[in-house]
């Protein structure tokens, strides 16, 4: 028998955890294992295991609280900001959706959070890949919009 999900265990009431906030669909707690303190976790109540089984009317309202999330941390830890993640499959120590608020300070030491940087060959390869990931979108929900064209002014570094 497979052992139990420990968030959803959390939810229930059964492990105990400090919770910061909770509504009819999503809880938050302090996480066990924290970088700094007060790095918050914010699950939904209904389990599901990555962001991609999250229902698209559920997405909303969980993003809205990881938002108040990202104002209420910092400003209960006196920090200058927030680093927001999550994790689908691959580093995620607890397969429920869960999204990771820390706070964070200038040369706070936190290192590891460091991912390798690539470059495309060129132009071409580089709108290939765009219209790759924009047909993904369109046969998943429809038009998202030309396919491989870059956006400017968007903050992004062309090239």
């Amino acid at each position: 028998m497979a052992k139990p999900c420990v968030f959803c265990r959390i939810i229930a009431g059964e492990i105990p955890a400090t919770i910061v906030y909770a509504d009819e669909d999503h809880v938050a707690f302090l996480d066990a294992r924290p970088l700094f303190k007060g790095h918050t976790l914010l699950v939904p109540r209904t389990h599901v295991e990555t962001l991609a089984d999250l229902p698209a009317a559920a997405v909303g309202p969980y993003f809205a609280v990881v938002q108040r999330l990202s104002v209420a941390v910092p400003a209960a830890m006196d920090a200058a900001g927030t680093f927001v993640a999550m994790n689908n499959v691959v580093s995620q120590s607890v397969p429920h959706l869960h999204c990771h608020v820390v706070p964070r300070n200038p040369k706070d030491g936190l290192r590891g959070f460091f991912w390798p940087r690539t470059s495309y060959a060129d132009d071409a390869e580089r709108d290939a890949v765009g219209a790759r990931i924009a047909a993904a979108l369109q046969a998943a929900s429809g038009p998202a919009r030309a396919p491989g064209r870059r956006l400017t002014g968007s903050g992004g570094s062309p090239g």
